[in-house]
C-alpha cells in the first residue's frame, strides 16, 4: 500500500460517516413532516408508530452487535507480516446452534408485536362508528354519509373522539385511500369492499385540524392529481356541518316535490327541518309510497346510488338510507339547537394543505377576468347545459346527474378539481373553459367556445360556452353554499 493511499483512507471514512449522518438527519426530519404517519393522532398511527420504534431499536441493537463482532474479527485476525497460514477448521457445532437460535429469538420479538398490530388494525370497527362510504373515481373522491343522507366530494369531515369506519369502493380502476397524518393506506378494489377505521384523538387534535389525503396507487394519467382534504372537527362543528349539508343549496333553492319553496335559512328552523328529514329517513325506509311526494333525500338517493346498488326505484332510496346509530341519535339530541353550516376556514389551512398548482400559462391568458358574473343568470345557463347530465345539485330539479361530483354545496369547498386548485373565481373559470388542459384525462369535456380539446384535438364550436356564460356559471356554483 502506497503512502498516498494510506492518506486517502481516513478521508474516505470521514465522507462515508458524513453521508450516513446526513441520511439519519433526513430520516429524522421526515418523521416530523406534515404528511408523516408517525403521529399519535389516531390509535392506528399510535400502533404503527410504536411498532416502528420497537423494530427500529431491535434492528439497531442487532446491527451494532453484528458490526462490532465483524470489526473484532477483522482486527484480531487480520493478515500480519510473516504470519503462518491459519489452521483450517471444519465447522463448530456450538457456533452453528447459536447463530441459528439467536435470529430465531429475535424474530419472535419482531413477529409477535407485528402480528398483534395487524390484528388490531384489521379488526372490525367498534359499534357506534360513523359510517362513511369512499368511492374512488378517475380522478376524484366521492364521500357518502349514509346515516345523514349526505354526499360530497374531495373534502372529508370527521368528528374527533368518534370512530370512523370507511367502506372503500372503486367506480373504475384500482385506487388506494391514504391520509398519512391519520392512518395507513388501504386499496380500493373493483367488485370488492375494503374497510378502514380509526378514531381521531380529541386530545391530540383539539379544535379543527386539516390533513392531506391522496391516492397511493397508480390509476392513470392524473393519478398524481387525485388529492383530497380531511378536516377533523369537534362534535359540535360536525353536527353543524352535517345540518348544513342536509339542506338544499342556499342559492336558488327550488321547490322539491312540494317540500321547500325557497332558500333555507341557516338557523334553528333549518336545524329542525334537518332533524325532520332524519325522522323521515327512519319512518319511511322503503322510500315514498305510491302517490306520496318524495322527500329531498329520496331524490338524492336515486341520483347518487352506490356502485353496487340499483340506480333508481323505491329500493334505491331505501338502500342508500341507513337508520341512525345510537351514537348518531345521541349527538343529534346533544346538538339539536346548533346553527347549521359550519365550514372549515380556508384561512386556517396550513401551507402544505393549500393547493399551489399553477394554471397552464396559455390557458391563464385566455381566461377573461374583466367580465362580471351573475349567479341568477348562471343558474339558468347551467340548468339547460350539459352540466346537468353529470352533476347533482340538491335544490335544482334540473341537475340530476350522477357521473361527476355532487355540487350541492360546491361554493363552501376550499378546492376544486380533486384538491388540485383553490376554489376561487379565476381557477373555476379556467376549469369551466378547458378542464382537460388543467387536469389531463378528465371525463369532463372542454366547454369553452373556441377552445381545443386536448383529447379529441377538436375545437369547440356549436354548443360551447362564451366567456360571459362561463363567468355566470362560475358565479352560480360559487353561490352554492
Amino acid at each position: 500500500m502506497t503512502p498516498s493511499s494510506r492518506r486517502r483512507r481516513p478521508a474516505i471514512a470521514w465522507r462515508a460517516a458524513a453521508a450516513l449522518a446526513a441520511l439519519a438527519a433526513l430520516g429524522a426530519l421526515g418523521a416530523c413532516g406534515p404528511n408523516s404517519i408517525f403521529t399519535h393522532n389516531t390509535e392506528t398511527n399510535s400502533d404503527v408508530t410504536g411498532l416502528h420504534y420497537r423494530l427500529f431499536v431491535l434492528g439497531t441493537i442487532v446491527f451494532l452487535f453484528v458490526e462490532a463482532l465483524l470489526l473484532y474479527v477483522i482486527l484480531k485476525f487480520r493478515r500480519k507480516p510473516g504470519q503462518a497460514e491459519p489452521r483450517h477448521v471444519h465447522g463448530n457445532t456450538t457456533l452453528e446452534v447459536l447463530w441459528t437460535a439467536i435470529p430465531a429469538v429475535i424474530l419472535i420479538f419482531i413477529a409477535v408485536p407485528t402480528v398483534r398490530t395487524i390484528f388490531r388494525t384489521q379488526a372490525k370497527a367498534r359499534p357506534g362508528a360513523l359510517q362513511v362510504e369512499v368511492i374512488g373515481h378517475q380522478w376524484w373522491w366521492e364521500f357518502r354519509y349514509p346515516e345523514y343522507n349526505i354526499t360530497t366530494a374531495n373534502e372529508l369531515y370527521i368528528p374527533t373522539g368518534r370512530t370512523v369506519n370507511f367502506a372503500l369502493k372503486t367506480a373504475d380502476v384500482l385506487h388506494s385511500f391514504w391520509i398519512p397524518g391519520l392512518s395507513g393506506k388501504r386499496d380500493l378494489i373493483a367488485n370488492h369492499t375494503n374497510f378502514l377505521w380509526f378514531t381521531p384523538d380529541s386530545t391530540q387534535l383539539p379544535g379543527a385540524k386539516s390533513f392531506y389525503g391522496n391516492c397511493a396507487e397508480y390509476c392513470g394519467a392524473s393519478h398524481a392529481n387525485m388529492k383530497f382534504r380531511v378536516y377533523t372537527v369537534t362534535p359540535a362543528q360536525f353536527a353543524s356541518w352535517t345540518a348544513g349539508q342536509q339542506q338544499v343549496a342556499a342559492f336558488g333553492a327550488v321547490a322539491n316535490a312540494g317540500t321547500t319553496s325557497g332558500p333555507l335559512t341557516r338557523g334553528a328552523p333549518a336545524a329542525a327541518e334537518a332533524t325532520a328529514k332524519q325522522a323521515g329517513a327512519v319512518s319511511r325506509p322503503e322510500g315514498p309510497k305510491q302517490g306520496e311526494p318524495p322527500l329531498p333525500e329520496d331524490a338524492a338517493a336515486r341520483n347518487n346510488p352506490s356502485p353496487t346498488q340499483p340506480a333508481s326505484g323505491a329500493g334505491a332510496a331505501g338502500a342508500m338510507r341507513a337508520a341512525p346509530t345510537p351514537e348518531t341519535q345521541r349527538q343529534q339530541a346533544q346538538f339539536a339547537g346548533v346553527t347549521p353550516g359550519y365550514v372549515f376556514p380556508v384561512s386556517e389551512l396550513p401551507a402544505h394543505i393549500r393547493p399551489s398548482t399553477p394554471i397552464p400559462g396559455d390557458l391563464e391568458r385566455r381566461v377573461n377576468m374583466t367580465l362580471a358574473g351573475d349567479a341568477a343568470r348562471g343558474q339558468k345557463v347551467y340548468s339547460v347545459n350539459s352540466c346537468i347530465g353529470c352533476h347533482y345539485v340538491n335544490g335544482n330539479p334540473a341537475s340530476i346527474g350522477k357521473v361527476g361530483p355532487n355540487l350541492t354545496h360546491f361554493g363552501s369547498r376550499a378546492t376544486l378539481a380533486a384538491g388540485l386548485y383553490p376554489n376561487d373565481t379565476k381557477h373555476l373559470r379556467a376549469w369551466l373553459k378547458n378542464s382537460r388542459h388543467m387536469k389531463p384525462g378528465v371525463t369532463m369535456p372542454t366547454l369553452g367556445l373556441g377552445e381545443q380539446d386536448p383529447i379529441t384535438k377538436q375545437k369547440v364550436t356549436a354548443g360551447g360556452l362564451t366567456d360571459q356564460q362561463i363567468a355566470d356559471i362560475a358565479a352560480y356554483l360559487q353561490a352554492l353554499k
